[in-house]
Order: C-alpha cells, then structure tokens, then sequence
C-alpha cells in the first residue's frame, strides 16, 4: 500500500519516545493513508499444512467489503525484498530460555537473509523498546547483537511493534516494492507501553507488515500474552506458534522461514476508492478450492480527508 507519510527515524540506539495520542478502549484505530493500491502478501496451504505454490492469478479472488476486486499485478513465490524485524523480549519472565532464544534467533537470520537484498533490525524490549541493530543485510552484525542481549526488566511489546513498523519498515518507499515482516519472540504479556494494542496493530497496518509470533510461555496452559501474539498474526497474515520445549524454537524459527519463501504477492486499486478514514476488510478466496487455506491480513485504512 502507498502512504503519504512522514517518518520519524530514531536518532539513538532506543527509539524515540514520543506522546502517544490515546485511542479510548475497544475504539477502533484510525490511519490516514494516500491508497493508490493495496498489496496483499500471503500464504496458501492444504489442511495438512503443505504449502500450495502452483496457483496462478485466475486462482484468487479479492473481496474487499464483500465487492470482487481486479487484481492488477500478481506474483506466486515473491523474490520483493525483504524487511524484516526481529523483536525479542528481554524482559525477567523470559530469563530461564533465554540462550534457547538467542541460538534460535540467530539461525533464523542466518538461513532467511539474502546478502545486498534483504535487510533486518534486531529491537530488544523490556521496560523500553531499544535498537540494538539498525537495519542491515549483515547477518554478522545482526547475530553480534541478538547474542550481547540480557534480560531484564518489564515488558513493553506494543511499543516495540509500534516503533519498528513506523521508524523504519515503513522507511523504504514505495511499499508495493518490499516485503516487510516481523518476528516476535515474546510471552505477550505487556505491562509497560505507552502504546495500546490497536495502535501498534494501527501501525503494523499501515507498514504492511506481517507479524509471526512465537511463544515463550511454558506453562501448558493458554495465558492472555497467547491471546495476544494470536490477535497479531491473525490480523496482519501471520502465524503464532507456541513451542512448549525450549529445544522446538528452532522449528518454529524454520516454519516461519519456509513461510517467507512461499509468498504470494497481489496488488490491487479499490474499487470504489473511498477516503472515509476507516477499516476496509478485505478477504482473498481460492476459486472453487474449499480444501486450501488462505492466511492473508483482513483489511486496510482508507484515506481519510477533511
């Protein structure tokens, strides 16, 4: 999707804090976009998880407010650049997995990044959100800083979702020409951001960003953070996983990865084109294909003009 924008870069390794403008509970978050077409990257798979790469763009159908839309560029295994952002919770709830993570963490840089084509950031949070590597195509450098992590601290999740979409996924324009992601390694419980969970989603929307979440909850029961992690990848295209033993972080970084290389990739102008400032959903349906499952974000913000 294309914004009209203006994009605040952090100066220093922590991101800058900056007043927040309070969405009052359950209020739907509002964002002011430019929309010259909406790109929608997405996955397919059969009922057993494999995934489906041989679908062309006579396959799909784009819904948006139940309305079949054109689709005007398609593309099936998207080569688009990546930009990618790699949030992991340093905070006290997660210091008995902690080199699990890191170890982790660092093979999955390893194994998705393509040299002088994709670039990521590695943001730590605990009581603060903090860039502790600017993005890059350097997987050394990444891997430096994820292992110079230690925990420590509370947890502000949303106000490191928030930062990463809008200081810099959104830096590289126009959008339509990247792919940007986002990794999570997190419990999900937040108790320190002066950000919401629907503004942060607000801004993943408005970054294009798919979130996957993976889980460092161990208690075999489901808490609120799962909930949380799930509302995230459900919304934007993601995927939450929730590996109990410390040993399956390594599979769930690799199922995400598999993910990333089996992206579809459409755009498509709306139809009507409206500029009311509000949430649009949108669905993508495989034709005649009830046996297959699209993972796709739901919608987007309209322009809103005064």
């Amino acid at each position: 999707m294309k914004y009209a924008v203006t994009i605040a870069l952090a100066a220093l390794p922590v991101f800058a804090q900056q007043t927040a403008r309070p969405n009052s509970e359950g209020e739907e978050p509002r964002i002011s976009v430019e929309v010259t077409r909406v790109q929608l990257l997405f996955t397919v798979t059969d009922k057993k998880g494999r995934f489906v790469t041989d679908l062309t763009k006579n396959d799909f159908q784009i819904f948006e407010a139940k309305k079949l839309q054109a689709i005007t560029d398609f593309s099936a295994e998207s080569d688009l650049p990546l930009r990618l952002a790699i949030l992991i919770d340093t905070s006290n709830s997660i210091r008995e997995r902690f080199r699990f993570q890191q170890e982790a963490a660092t093979d999955f840089v390893n194994t998705v990044l393509r040299p002088h084509t994709d670039k990521a950031i590695i943001v730590s949070f605990d009581t603060a959100a903090e860039l502790v590597a600017d993005l890059t195509d350097s997987t050394e450098a990444l891997n430096k800083a994820i292992q110079n992590l230690r925990p420590g601290g509370g947890t502000a999740l949303y106000d490191a979702i928030f930062y990463s979409c809008r200081d810099k996924l959104m830096k590289d324009q126009p959008h339509y020409r990247y792919r940007h992601a986002m990794v999570i390694l997190s419990d999900g419980d937040d108790n320190n951001s002066q950000y919401t969970r629907d503004q942060a989603l607000e801004m993943a929307h408005k970054s294009d960003t798919v979130i996957y979440c993976i889980s460092t909850n161990r208690s075999g029961m489901e808490m609120e953070g799962d909930k949380v992690l799930k509302y995230f990848a459900d919304q934007t295209g993601g995927q939450a996983f929730f590996p109990f033993q410390a040993e399956d972080l390594a599979q769930s970084f690799e199922n995400i990865a598999n993910e990333l290389r089996h992206q579809y990739n459409v755009l498509y102008r709306p139809d009507p084109l409206k500029t009311d400032g509000q949430y649009h959903p949108v669905e993508v349906k495989v034709r005649g294909r009830k046996d297959l499952i699209v993972r796709a974000r739901r919608g987007y913000y309209a322009p809103s003009i005064q």
